[in-house]
């Protein structure tokens, strides 16, 4: 039997639940030959909320899995098995799909899991700055100062403010989070 990845649409808030209850009911069910993985897109992202950096993990796509299963037999007819079990997984609505469910081209995978495994370890940002920006600094021996944002690095998660001070401006490199939009 061939997997594919498929798109399952959950209750919002309910992801993480839905593929728990998926993965404990596969032996119990006998389904484990016919789903082999179940996947919620998270990226980390951090902020600062009165004055203390946080790290929190963030959903891709809110209210939607996806699940390495079974669903055709060699004559393209749906598994029930499969298709039923699914459906029947406390919350999930269905498959992206409806009735007939198609599933994600490899490269929209591969893109997909790239993009995944890359924001695994790294920690971005929950605002994205631009440059020309007016900021706040909140933290460092530049706090309550403001300034103006001259470059960019999101790789590093840092920016260069333009800073008057005594008179003049100073280029300062801050992180992320020790700055807000003024």
């Amino acid at each position: 039997m061939k997997k594919e990845w498929y798109v399952l649409h959950t209750l919002t808030g309910q992801e993480a639940k839905a593929r728990e209850s998926i993965e404990r009911r596969l032996d119990p069910e006998e389904l484990r030959d016919y789903i082999e993985q179940v996947l919620i897109p998270t990226e980390k992202v951090a902020e600062v909320k009165k004055g203390v950096k946080t790290t929190t993990t963030r959903k891709f796509f809110p209210g939607y899995i996806l699940a390495y299963l079974s669903l055709y037999d060699e004559q393209q007819k749906i598994l029930d098995k499969v298709w039923y079990f699914i459906r029947d997984t406390p919350g999930i609505i269905g498959f992206v799909g409806g009735e007939r469910p198609v599933p994600l081209r490899p490269a929209e995978v591969d893109a997909l899991l790239h993009q995944v495994e890359d924001k695994k370890e790294k920690v971005k940002p929950k605002v994205v700055y631009q440059k020309g920006e007016n900021v706040k600094i909140t933290d460092g021996p530049f706090m309550n100062f403001t300034g103006l944002i001259e470059e960019v690095d999101s790789e590093r998660g840092k920016l260069k403010v333009a800073v008057a001070i005594f008179g003049r401006t100073a280029p300062v490199e801050l992180e992320y989070w020790q700055i807000e939009r003024a």
